[in-house]
């Protein structure tokens, strides 16, 4: 199974009003642990239930799901304190300087790390980018809360992913990624970089939007992620309440699946063909080969022209397919903003001049 599909029960990171676009933090106050990092710590986080995980001082040994948790905590700056990560990032994902850190970084597993070796990494944080272990890659049972206790490890989550399907209404922007940013800044003591980051991603956004200016419902174009990696037996759409949804809204599309509940939901061949998408995503993972990964959209493209269900589609006959990995259109992270940026460019190319 695909782990940023395992949503279904997430106990997340807190300051969710952050995660939301504002509001006051996981203290019940309206100063919350991200506003007060700068006076120092105690630091609390709740979870979307309600309880409440506090730090009294920045953790030092950290441990990440995969890549996108990993990604985030270099860009902090503090990849020194990562001991080791499940999902690693493939070969040439990161740019410079944080492929390096990246590659330094012990891989606890490939995929989902076991429970055992999670417990016993001498951990005081997991960062999880996922809501449920248990059913991923066969790695048996997640840790219990109680399990975490007893091996010394806080546990908190990135809510814009793993609270997806919880969620109330849909992710139209990307101010929950960047509430996960701010959080992880609080919790890890550089909440100044993560502030800047933050406005980073947002600069990033606002020259998107300046350039496409208002673009109405009606307008948009429809746009539909291919999840190639998930099978192409049965597609798996991305609903309304996932981060991908977010992207396309920014980029002025309009995601055909939007309307489906939750953040990833099986549909069939005949759902896509009735949406008739204008532009179509090749949803594909890193491989961690450049050739390799260039072979997947091939096969991807490949099918989608072969298959009789999908090769009348109108984005098809145009060859309007978009080649940008599913990393950073479906999990959160900084490359969510510079996807919109690419998404916009593609689609709305007269928008976009080219620079003289």
């Amino acid at each position: 199974m695909r782990p940023w599909r395992m949503c279904g029960m997430a106990v997340v990171v807190a300051l969710a009003a952050t995660a939301c676009g504002g509001g006051s933090g996981g203290t019940g106050t309206d100063k919350g642990a991200a506003g007060r990092a700068a006076d120092g710590f105690p630091v609390k986080v709740a979870d979307c239930r309600g309880a409440r995980t506090t730090f009294d001082s920045a953790p030092r040994k950290i441990v990440t799901s995969n890549a996108a948790s990993l990604e985030m905590l270099l860009r902090l700056g503090v990849g020194d304190r990562v001991i080791g990560t499940g999902f690693p990032p493939g070969k040439g994902a990161l740019p410079g300087k944080l492929g390096a850190q990246a590659d330094r970084v012990p891989v606890l597993g490939k995929s989902v790390i076991a429970k055992e070796k999670l417990l016993g990494s001498g951990a005081d944080l997991y960062v999880d980018t996922f809501s449920s272990m248990g059913n991923m890659g066969g790695a048996g049972s997640a840790p219990t809360p109680e399990e975490f206790t007893a091996a010394g490890i806080k546990h908190v989550y990135l809510a814009s992913t793993a609270c997806a399907s919880m969620a109330k209404g849909p992710q139209r922007d990307l101010s929950g990624v960047e509430g996960d940013i701010v959080r992880l800044g609080a919790v890890t003591g550089t909440s100044q970089r993560a502030r800047e980051i933050v406005a980073g991603m947002r600069a990033k956004v606002a020259a998107v939007h300046k350039a496409l200016g208002e673009v109405p419902e009606r307008k948009r174009p429809g746009y539909f992620f291919f999840d190639f990696d998930a099978g192409t037996r049965q597609p798996m759409a991305v609903c309304g309440k996932q981060v991908a949804n977010a992207v396309i809204s920014q980029a002025g599309a309009r995601n055909v699946f939007a309307g489906c509940d939750g953040d990833f939901k099986p549909v069939s061949w005949e759902d896509v063909v009735a949406k008739d998408p204008d532009w179509i995503q090749l949803g594909v993972r890193n491989r961690g080969d450049a050739a390799a990964t260039a072979k997947a959209y091939d096969q991807a493209e490949a099918f989608l022209k072969s298959f009789p269900a999908t090769k009348g589609l109108r984005a098809v006959k145009d060859g309007k397919f978009l080649r940008i990995g599913s990393e950073h259109t479906t999990i959160a992270g900084v490359g969510n903003a510079e996807t919109v940026e690419r998404i916009a460019r593609t689609i709305h190319p007269d928008r976009f001049p080219a620079a003289r």
